[in-house]
């Protein structure tokens, strides 16, 4: 049976919290899902990152959406509210994770449409983000994403090699 999802925002983050967000982002970056950070990914750098998002949560800048199955976090992503001033209608999705034991259940998606709603709430129009993931790609066209076009040789997969780009936005105002 597959989960129903209620994605929920942190408007903190805790050492429990940060440590479980740690946990996604490792095996993420074990899994080959290049989010900025190479394999092997240790836990002070996964913690660190966490922490300077918990900063950009507390100050505003930054909203960020979880989800919890029994085993606790399982899935996450950001809105990077915190935009140039002539662009105070737009935010940035980023690092859409979800853990491997949670993928093909919905859960991508329930983050997606979480983080659309929280955008509108926020009085964002205009979303954007990038990826390196097929799987991904077609979880963003289902839910009507528009692809802007393919950047080859973008980033590096966190074992190595370069991996292309694709760039996405979404019209939340129509």
């Amino acid at each position: 049976m597959t989960p129903t999802w209620s994605p929920r925002r942190l408007l903190a983050l805790n050492d429990a919290a940060i440590d479980s967000l740690a946990n996604v982002l490792i095996d993420c970056v074990e899994g080959g899902a290049s989010v900025s950070f190479m394999h092997p990914l240790s836990r002070d750098r996964a913690v660190a990152f966490w922490r300077r998002v918990a900063e950009g949560v507390a100050a505003g800048e930054r909203a960020l959406l979880v989800a919890d199955d029994a085993q606790g976090v399982c899935g996450a992503v950001q809105l990077v509210l915190d935009q140039p001033e002539n662009q105070p209608h737009r935010a940035d999705l980023s690092k859409m994770l979800v853990h491997r034991r949670a993928r093909r259940q919905g859960l991508g998606a329930a983050l997606l449409q979480a983080a659309e709603a929280t955008a509108r709430e926020c009085g964002k129009t205009l979303l954007v983000l990038d990826t390196a993931s097929d799987d991904a790609e077609r979880l963003y066209e289902r839910q009507g994403w528009q692809q802007v076009g393919v950047i080859p040789g973008y980033a590096l997969l966190p074992q190595g090699g370069l991996c292309n780009t694709t760039v996405y936005y979404r019209n939340l105002g129509a």
